[in-house]
């Protein structure tokens, strides 16, 4: 190609005769310099024509953008093979589980949360809901508040997991959402034993004596001033401590204050300042020791419950936690604890100074305080519910923390569907790359040999690729694939040998490409010369004859890469692959073989055959470009 550059104008031909005659060779060279000229070499116009070409650029981009995902966003975005969310599964996608209405800024009267979306009340009585909520029967969707309490002037309410409680500043009791496990009312008692008292349903509650109202897993209490307690729901399954605690209440020693729920019992704060667990023994011992004996004669001053946790504010500001978490809490020194709220799995702490604490499981960022919430003086009250938190001081709203929702929705587990989906990339990359490098290791030793020593040589090698090339490739690595899973091998070591079963099967093409390209090179004179000198044939064929057909081979590879990540995402998908809980692309979309899933949650299919696709097309597209502009025969590019 030859360059403009520093080209200067030529005289006209009558002029340089002319100017030779009269003043000589020298003036000529006065008037203008020789062409400078400036030669690319090959591959510099191969990447000058590569760039020409925008749809290969876009692919380019596209596909160094899923290599940054697949390999620097699980740095970012680590994943837990064992995590499931029971509460989340299935949730489509969305960022607005934290998006508190403008309403609920200043001075709420409520915020419950026990699941995926939330419920509040403002100071005007008007209620909200936001979130998420994955539901078929819109008549038990929670989100939909029903038209009787968008009218009311609601004093409270509460949310559980899959139903909400609200009361009325006339003592009306309104319940809607699932009510198939006695949630509230009198239909669909399946496991309910305790179903909504009567008077709740036909009657009027004294709202000036309600102490509390609260809703947990298929549960809810209310708890009078006077110390009556409502409570119903599915206490055969969820509440097994529930006939217990009303046994208590009959004492006359035993005057409750303040009740929390897990998913399993009814926990009570009495006026006097005991714990009272009812006959549940789960949380009877701390450290090892009765929690009466612990506690001696200091005084519980608050109590929260998380589904499977509990907390305990003393007297004395230690914060006790029993349960699935036994996280330690440590109040700084000269501060002092004035209330702990809880979530669906995680508690938080008011101190005195105006600092929060957070402790617990912290999957999801809900244990995260922002920094700014650990000056003094900066919050007064907190709302802890089901995965988020809401800061408040003096009546107004201060900050949030927590999950905001999932950009791409969940899976079945409650497992979020984008890190799943970066993570797997790596994986499916990996055994495709890996794949592709033992392929092309046996295809160009096989190809050179063959090629170039011709004769018995090459009926021996092409004979041998005939015979792999004759074996049906994927119902051969699906019968592998299926020995591997009987085996006691560990699931690293099965994926190793998965790559390189998919590489054993993938070098006959290649192997057969490049011994017909080293047929026609073995002919030429620089081969001959070669021979003429003395070298080695084995360094003619690898050292002077393979280095000019490689512009055949990284073609060829980028095809294949593409090839073999299709592979193994097919063998994924019917099973054969990669193994859940660990996430590839392939075994993704596994998890979407049936109707159900295909109608109804889409973007667990959509998603991942999208970044699939479009890593498959993109390297495509790039192998092709590549072939065009490293063909020397190419019209388009001489």
């Amino acid at each position: 190609m030859r360059s403009k550059e520093n080209k200067t104008k030529r005289p006209s031909t009558f002029s340089m005769v002319l100017r030779q005659l009269f003043f000589g060779a020298r003036a000529n060279k006065e008037e203008y310099d020789v062409e400078n000229e400036r030669y690319d070499s090959p591959s510099v116009l191969a990447v000058k024509a590569f760039f020409r070409k925008p749809t290969a650029v876009i692919a380019l981009i596209v596909l160094i953008l899923m290599l940054l995902v697949s390999f620097v966003g699980p740095i970012f975005m680590p994943i837990d093979l064992s995590y499931t969310e029971v509460l989340h599964q299935n949730l489509a996608p969305g960022l607005n589980m934290m998006s508190l209405p403008s309403q609920m800024k200043e001075d709420p009267r409520s915020i419950s949360s026990m699941g995926s979306f939330s419920l509040g009340v403002d100071s005007n009585g008007d209620i909200y809901t936001w979130g998420q909520y994955q539901c078929f029967d819109e008549a038990k969707n929670v989100l939909n508040i029903p038209q009787e309490v968008q009218d009311a002037n609601i004093v409270m309410a509460a949310a559980g997991t899959d139903h909400c409680v609200a009361i009325g500043d006339d003592g009306t009791v309104y319940a809607w959402g699932e009510y198939d496990n006695a949630q509230y009312g009198r239909d669909g008692r399946l496991l309910g034993e305790y179903p909504q008292p009567d008077e709740l349903i036909d009657g009027k509650i004294d709202v000036d004596n309600i102490a509390q109202l609260i809703c947990g897993d298929q549960m809810t209490a209310i708890l009078m001033k006077d110390g009556t307690l409502y409570a119903w729901g599915n206490a055969m399954a969820k509440c097994l401590n529930l006939d217990s605690i009303y046994r208590g209440i009959h004492r006359d020693d035993l005057q409750i204050a303040k009740v929390a729920m897990t998913n399993v019992a009814l926990l009570a704060l009495t006026k006097d300042g005991q714990f009272y667990t009812g006959s549940n023994s789960q949380y009877k011992l701390y450290k090892g020791v009765d929690i009466q004996e612990y506690i001696g004669s200091r005084k519980v001053v608050d109590i929260a419950a998380t589904s499977d946790s509990v907390a305990l504010l003393l007297d004395d500001s230690e914060i006790i936690t029993m349960g699935k978490c036994t996280d330690v809490v440590t109040v700084p020194q000269g501060d002092k604890a004035v209330s702990v709220n809880a979530g669906t799995r995680h508690f938080t702490a008011v101190l005195e100074s105006g600092k929060v604490l957070s402790w617990g499981n912290n999957a999801l960022g809900q244990a995260e305080v922002p920094d700014a919430l650990a000056q003094e003086g900066g919050v007064d009250q907190i709302y802890s519910t089901g995965f988020q938190n809401y800061a408040y001081k003096d009546g107004e709203f201060v900050d949030s923390w927590g999950l905001k929702g999932y950009l791409m929705g969940t899976d079945n587990l409650g497992r979020d569907l984008f890190a799943r989906i970066v993570n797997g990339g790596r994986m499916t990359m990996t055994i495709g790359a890996v794949a592709v490098i033992v392929a092309a290791i046996i295809g160009i030793i096989v190809g050179c040999i063959s090629g170039y020593f011709g004769g018995w040589v090459d009926l021996l090698l092409m004979r041998v690729t005939e015979v792999f090339s004759a074996i049906p490739f994927l119902p051969f690595a699906l019968v592998l694939s299926a020995v591997l899973q009987g085996s006691s091998l560990k699931e690293d070591v099965r994926i190793f040998i998965i790559m390189i079963i998919l590489g054993l099967l993938s070098w006959t093409g290649l192997a057969t490409m490049i011994r017909g390209q080293i047929l026609a090179e073995r002919e030429k004179e620089f081969v001959l010369a070669a021979k003429a000198m003395g070298v080695k044939e084995s360094r003619i064929a690898f050292k002077h004859i393979l280095p000019n057909v490689m512009s055949v081979v990284i073609v060829s590879l980028t095809l294949s890469f593409a090839t073999c990540m299709l592979t193994e995402s097919s063998l994924s998908y019917l099973g054969f692959g990669v193994k859940l809980p660990r996430p590839t692309w392939g075994n993704m979309l596994d998890g979407c073989l049936n109707s159900v899933v295909i109608q109804n949650y889409w973007w667990r299919w959509l998603f991942p055959s999208l970044f699939l696709a479009i890593t498959v097309i993109c390297i495509n597209i790039i192998g092709d470009t590549l072939r065009d502009v490293l063909d020397p025969k190419s019209s388009q590019e001489k």
